[in-house]
């Protein structure tokens, strides 16, 4: 007969072997579920990851997997609603899976179930997070077209699965909702803000010229008039009595297109002329009555901001306006041109000067003339307004800045401190200062 102690010996063998298959399958799977999750997390890097130009090459390419990847691409929101469902499930499947074999090899130990359960969530949250989020995702950023081609067809059946697709449309179908019931595309950012914004991206490729241009569309709302007019004193005008040969050797002269007339005094604006309106009567006589010609001016104040500067230009068909003070006296002229300059920078032409006034005499020290626009003074040192530390609202000029600090006409040799700048005057007379030298300092200094 049988011996009943070999049949009690077969059973427990067979026990084991099936126990060791279950472990070695859970782990399989495992393996299997953590390969899914680096490549849909890889995947949802490299999609979103691509350039214009990657984007391009795509739908230059012939091939199957090309052309899914485009019109994946087609559907961003759905696309990204499947990317982010399928990761959730399979990330789901992969803690279930990994607390059970972990539960299986903990059977038996003596450590407490608290100790097993912080070693399970550090384990299963690490293995998480580097295999299936960090690793994917910096290698699929790396080669984006290779693994969207790699990972187009996959991603284009989870899109059509159920319960993939069911979730995935009823989520975009919410978020749909949400954006057209919220308040889509109304933040309120402050200037200040966006300035903070601007500086970030002083560290990305944009270039110098695209940065400026972001730095004059942030401030142009904020500049005023007064900042960007050219003064009366670098003003061009004609006097309402000039006779008419006169007034052509004085354009020949000026060489601008558009110039004020003034009757008695600068304060008494009576009208701009337009050279363009002179070319029909350039024979006339020196009788001729060129002050018919006069087209009537347009005012704006020291303090309006250019931007309504800009719209009121666009109104009134205008290029050209006259800058009063608070008094009504002529501070100036503004042209469209100063106001564009203000974004796109510097627009020359032939009657322009190439370059701002200013003699560099070392590393630290440069000459300006005081006439010598803020504005100029900033682009030549490559300083911000902020940098002086103090209100420049009421002086235009570099030499005006002084007079106004140190509330008198400085004397030559006399100095100043302005933040990082010391400002010594060259020359001067009893109603402005001249020249004046900016040598920048340290701070302990």
């Amino acid at each position: 007969m049988d011996d009943p102690s070999n049949f009690e010996t077969f059973g427990n063998i067979s026990q084991a072997g099936f126990n060791s298959f279950g472990d070695f399958a859970s782990i399989l799977i495992l393996l299997c579920l953590l390969i899914s999750s680096a490549l849909i997390s890889g995947s949802e890097a490299a999609f979103f990851s691509l350039t214009p130009i990657d984007k391009e090459d795509l739908k230059a390419d012939s091939g199957k997997s090309a052309k899914t990847v485009t019109d994946l691409l087609k559907k961003p929101k759905e696309l990204l609603a499947t990317i982010l469902i399928a990761n959730n499930f399979v990330n789901v499947a992969i803690v279930i899976v990994s607390s059970a074999v972990l539960t299986q090899a903990f059977e038996g130990s003596e450590l407490s179930g608290t100790t097993q359960f912080l070693i399970e969530f550090a384990s299963i949250t690490l293995v998480l997070l580097l295999i299936g989020e960090v690793i994917p995702k910096i290698y699929a950023t790396k080669r984006a077209l290779f693994f969207t081609k790699m990972m187009s067809k996959p991603l284009y059946y989870l899109n059509k699965t159920p319960p993939i697709s069911w979730i995935r449309s009823g989520l975009v179908l919410g978020t749909s909702f949400i954006q057209k019931r919220g308040k889509r595309g109304k933040v309120d950012l402050s200037t200040g803000e966006l300035e903070q914004a601007l500086a970030l991206t002083k560290e990305t490729s944009t270039s110098d010229d695209d940065h400026k241009i972001l730095e004059g569309i942030v401030k142009f709302g904020s500049t005023e008039v007064r900042q960007i007019m050219k003064s009366r004193v670098d003003v061009y005008s004609l006097e309402s009595q000039d006779t008419f040969d006169t007034v052509l050797e004085k354009i020949l002269d000026c060489g601008h297109s558009r110039i004020p007339v003034y009757e008695d005094n600068f304060d008494k604006i009576i009208g701009i002329l337009f050279i363009k309106d002179l070319l029909p009567h350039l024979s006339s006589k020196d009788k001729f009555n060129w002050q018919e010609l006069i087209r009537k001016p347009f005012f704006v104040t020291e303090n309006r901001k250019i931007d309504d500067l800009l719209k009121d230009f666009q109104e009134k068909k205008v290029h050209i306006a006259m800058v009063v003070d608070e008094y009504g006296g002529t501070s100036g002229i503004v042209t469209l041109e100063d106001v564009l300059e203000e974004i796109v920078g510097d627009i020359t032409d032939e009657f322009d000067d190439d370059e701002i006034v200013y003699t560099k005499i070392n590393e630290s020290t440069y000459l300006f003339e005081g006439k010598t626009s803020l504005v100029d003074f900033y682009k030549v040192m490559d300083i911000d307004e902020e940098e002086l530390e103090i209100d420049t609202q009421a002086a235009d000029t570099i030499g005006g800045l002084a007079v106004e600090i140190a509330g008198r006409i400085l004397e030559p040799e006399e100095s100043l401190v302005i933040g990082n700048f010391k400002l010594i005057v060259e020359s001067s007379d009893k109603k402005r200062i001249k020249m004046i030298k900016a040598v920048k300092i340290g701070k302990e200094d």
